[in-house]
């Protein structure tokens, strides 16, 4: 039941809608959200991009002033729209290192953006608290095959292998991994 939490890439807000709908009915929660809205390399196709990004953004911001104005309690929401190496350095320092509960890590899918979101939110996390990372078994459809530089897994494999002393892994899915941080 976390009540300061980081999510790493939004796009359309459905988790984040969901974390305000199962949350902000218990306690007041601090939410941080990080996205550009610019879309990754696996939303262009041919140079082209797949999706209106534009569109994409003014659906977040709808639906969470949906999921805002249906909550009990207040959701004190900040929105970072930049690259998450920029944002979270910034939070860092800023004061907010040891302190979230849950970060949900769905950001870009590439391995070295990835591992860079780990390292930065193990820093953010504090003691007990919760990292999920989504698309864990992710991979783009490439006609030379899998790039593994494009995929989630390696990234994670080597946080959590470097991190092995530090973190606990508490569960898994299909798709995602769940991380507790264990010390510091």
């Amino acid at each position: 039941k976390p009540k300061k939490i980081l999510e790493i890439g939004t796009y359309e807000g459905a988790s984040t809608c969901f974390m305000i709908e199962k949350l902000a009915c218990l306690h007041d929660i601090e939410l941080h959200c990080v996205d550009t809205w610019e879309g990754g390399i696996e939303h262009k196709m041919g140079g082209n991009f797949v999706a209106n990004m534009t569109a994409v953004e003014m659906r977040f911001k709808h639906n969470i002033e949906l999921a805002k104005n249906l909550a009990s309690k207040h959701v004190n929401l900040t929105i970072h729209k930049e690259l998450s190496d920029s944002a979270l350095p910034k939070l860092l320092a800023s004061g907010h290192a040891d302190t979230f509960e849950f970060i949900y890590v769905d950001g870009s899918h590439q391995a070295p953006d990835v591992l860079c979101d780990a390292l930065l939110s193990f820093r953010l996390l504090r003691k007990g608290g919760l990292i999920v990372f989504d698309d864990y078994f992710w991979q783009e459809t490439l006609p030379e095959g899998v790039d593994l530089l494009r995929c989630p897994k390696p990234a994670i494999d080597a946080f959590t292998n470097l991190y092995s002393r530090k973190i606990s892994v508490v569960g898994a899915s299909l798709h995602q991994l769940f991380v507790q941080k264990i010390a510091s």
